[in-house]
């Protein structure tokens, strides 16, 4: 009788171990088929292996976590969708030499109105570089990140700089925002619409080309940096 009763739990424990199994694959498979917008898949490969952590790429149809608590902790935003990071930057683009020089104040807080734009943004890359746009804006932001910055503090009398490495993190928070801001400075007062401006900085800096702000002010911070060294 103890065999035959140690017999049946191993066999129960066996279905349950295949019933986990089977569930894990039936969501693995769901999430897989999901695409970003329902047209662009999210399985991209990050190439710079210091910010692998920092992009995240989880399929998903609509980039929007509903101010989830696990991404108001400290350093948890990066396991946000990175698209969804974007259209938070387009929101508040962030301060340029501790001033608000250009207001990103049309959006009103719409999260919807910048996953608009950034929906129209991938359509025009789509259309001019036959490319996967997530693929397009993960290479800008490896392109655009800043690896090096100068900081500066009181040495007796004078104020001395020196070149310190930037973080993982900080490198993909500031390459969103300089490419936000960049988007600003091309559109504003100019006949060229926000969408049209935030593809052509996207695929520059993908292509890492001069013409891309984001690209030019990542060159002149490092060389800063090299001075200071």
């Amino acid at each position: 009788m103890a065999k035959e009763k140690e017999y049946k739990e191993k066999e129960m424990k066996k279905e349950r171990t295949e019933d986990k199994e089977k569930k894990q694959e039936f969501q693995e498979n769901l999430w897989e088929d999901l695409k970003l917008f329902g047209r662009w898949k999210s399985d991209v490969e990050v190439r710079d292996p210091g910010l692998k952590r920092y992009i995240t790429l989880k399929p998903t149809i609509i980039p929007k976590s509903c101010g989830a608590r696990d991404y108001r902790e400290r350093f948890q935003k990066s396991k946000m969708h990175i698209v969804e990071r974007l259209a938070l930057h387009l929101i508040v683009s962030g301060h340029s030499a501790k001033k608000h020089k250009i207001t990103s104040g049309k959006f009103g807080g719409g999260l919807y109105t910048a996953l608009k734009v950034i929906e129209k943004a991938f359509e025009i890359i789509e259309k001019k570089t036959n490319k996967n746009p997530v693929e397009v804006l993960v290479r800008a932001i490896e392109n655009a990140a800043v690896c090096e910055e100068v900081a500066s503090y009181q040495l007796g009398g004078i104020i001395a700089r020196v070149a310190v490495v930037t973080s993982p993190q900080r490198r993909v928070d500031k390459a969103l925002r300089i490419i936000c801001q960049s988007v600003y400075k091309i559109s504003f007062n100019n006949k060229i619409d926000i969408a049209s401006a935030l593809a052509e900085e996207l695929i520059n800096a993908s292509e890492n080309s001069s013409k891309s702000l984001a690209i030019a002010y990542r060159e002149r911070t490092e060389q800063e940096a090299m001075g200071a060294r």
